[in-house]
């Protein structure tokens, strides 16, 4: 099959332009409009979009364009004719490839209140609510915070992706030239606006000075391995900052503290990894749950305990329900190892996740963190049946928490509050806790 043909409406491949940025996407990407002398079918009277990585609001740019679709246009950024005041240096050298991070050259402040109107427009726009979203609560530590990072590697490609120029743009090119005498394959993290081409990462400004400072001894061991053949496949790599230090074995068991607690679980198992927010972030959701009332809370995903065990001492009784045996063996020793004696965990049933619960509804919060995805239809359909008293619903990801935010809006919840979380400074990844209260028959 041939290459698919560039749509040249309504720019030429490879056209230039020169637009002012107007505002930021939930993706971290500029979006500035731009006239045209004759408007295709559909095209809005205000101007046609254009998305461009990497600009800011208010700055004046000049682009490339790369792909035209339906009702907008992609470019990569060749100039910032006029910057914006929020504007700063990037901390790492392939900031604009790497497409880990889509913040960098946003001064802080400003990241966190682009977050704050993200959801906020998210809310309007999704749900149809305008509703005051809380500022966001900003981590203690914009870099160097990230205590786990998987870097990955193509078993057979033997050709690395060169570094750019500090200060080199996605639309300079400099990063196709050649890099005479490195033949080493990369190993790191998917190139931006890529699903397959990998960008290689020596150091991650993001990731804590531990994981970077054993960073260069596995990637010398896996070079070696990748030399030798010993991989047929493409893999993925962990660095897990724990306690005990790095780990790069999947099965290690590690340790964790977040305020008073102490948390044990495998390396490869999900666990927030921003352990410097974590208290903030725990103490909130307790608080929630607990200005609801209720006397018993279920945690519905409760991985190796954090939510369940940071609440329990607000509560009665807490039960921590999860799909995974090996999460709630691991709960079940962190309930023990820190003293705690009102919690109990067990394997939950995904078509019947409240089977055997005996906490009145009337009387009980639920706490909520599902995968990126959201929840599924049938968890809701089981949660609305059961119908706790109030839902504490922690999120990766905004849209799919908005999605889900109208099913419990109709079935008679009320928003309460909405608070996000920033686990991922210099990302546009962000954590948002929303409170809901069911109405009073």
């Amino acid at each position: 099959m041939g290459k698919k043909k560039f749509n040249d409406q309504p720019f030429s491949y490879h056209q230039t332009l020169e637009l002012e940025v107007a505002t930021l996407t939930n993706l971290g990407v500029g979006l500035g409009r731009v006239p045209l002398p004759d408007s295709p079918t559909g095209a809005p009277p205000s101007g046609w979009v254009v998305m461009v990585p990497f600009t800011l609001p208010g700055e004046k740019v000049r682009v490339r364009i790369y792909r035209n679709h339906k009702n907008y246009s992609e470019a990569d950024l060749l100039e910032v004719l006029t910057p914006s005041p929020h504007r700063q240096e990037a901390r790492c050298a392939l900031f604009g490839r790497c497409g880990g991070c889509q913040y960098q050259h946003l001064v802080y402040a400003e990241q966190l209140k682009w977050k704050q109107q993200q959801v906020t427009e998210l809310l309007k726009y999704m749900v149809g609510v305008e509703f005051p979203v809380a500022p966001v609560i900003a981590s203690p530590k914009e870099f160097g915070y990230r205590s786990k990072i998987t870097p990955h590697f193509h078993a057979q490609k033997n050709t690395r992706e060169p570094v750019a120029p500090l200060g080199a743009t996605s639309g300079q090119n400099s990063h196709d030239l050649p890099v005479p005498g490195v033949n080493l394959p990369p190993i790191g993290f998917l190139k931006t606006g890529n699903r397959f081409a990998l960008i290689d990462v020596p150091t991650c400004p993001i990731a804590t000075a531990e994981i970077n400072a054993k960073l260069p001894e596995v990637r010398a061991k896996t070079h070696q391995r990748l030399a030798a053949g010993e991989y047929k496949r493409d893999a993925t790599l962990l660095l897990r900052h724990a306690i005990e230090g790095v780990t790069t074995d999947y099965d290690a068991v590690v340790h964790e503290q977040v305020g008073a607690l102490k948390l044990h679980f495998l390396a490869r198992d999900f666990f927030q990894n921003n352990p410097f927010i974590l208290p903030a972030f725990t103490g909130y959701v307790r608080a929630q749950a607990a200005s609801s009332g209720a006397r018993f809370l279920v945690d519905t995903y409760c991985g190796s305990g954090l939510f369940a065990l940071s609440c329990a001492p607000a509560f009665e009784k807490v039960t921590g329900i999860e799909i995974s045996a090996t999460s709630i063996k691991f709960a079940t020793e962190n309930a023990a190892a820190n003293g705690i004696t009102n919690t109990l965990f067990q394997a939950g049933d995904a078509s019947q996740i409240f089977a055997g619960l005996t906490f009145p509804a009337a009387d009980t919060a639920v706490v909520i963190d599902p995968p990126r995805k959201g929840c599924d239809e049938q968890f809701l359909a089981q949660l609305f049946a059961y119908g706790p008293r109030a839902v504490v619903y922690v999120s990766c990801d905004p849209a799919t928490q908005m999605r889900d935010l109208k099913g419990f809006l109709a079935a008679g919840y009320t928003l309460s509050a909405v608070q996000p979380f920033d686990l991922f400074p210099q990302t546009r990844h962000l954590e948002c806790v929303i409170t809901l209260i069911r109405a009073v028959k």
